[in-house]
């Protein structure tokens, strides 16, 4: 998935896990001639975008994002604007990819059952 600001790679994630916290978020953030302060900053936004629009959807994949250049001069809410358009299309990749067996050779819901 690219947009104006971001790159980003899915896979589905092997670590299906019962409790609902399956997807695992991976940041990118190359130095592009910027000073650390400028890449942390970048850091911190894509974070609490995740933290709040992207873990929130549980997609079951591993998301890697990685900034573009013109993401460092973005404000947050042009990165908050792309973070939507991402999940937007996670979801629709997800509703498309058939649901992975777990591990187990069990459902999910089964591994914690009493009977």
């Amino acid at each position: 998935i690219r947009t104006a600001l971001l790159e980003v790679r899915v896979i589905a994630s092997p670590l299906v896990r019962p409790s609902g916290e399956r997807t695992r978020i991976g940041l990118i953030v190359p130095r592009y001639h910027q000073s650390a302060v400028a890449r942390n900053r970048v850091k911190r936004r894509l974070r609490e975008l995740a933290r709040t629009r992207l873990l929130p959807a549980d997609v079951a994949a591993e998301v890697v994002i990685r900034i573009r250049p013109e993401a460092y001069r973005a404000a947050f809410s042009a990165l908050a604007v792309e973070t939507d358009r991402i999940l937007t299309q996670l979801k629709a990749w997800r509703a498309a990819t058939p649901e992975q067996p777990h591990p187990s050779g069990k459902p999910a819901d089964a591994e914690h059952s009493d009977t």
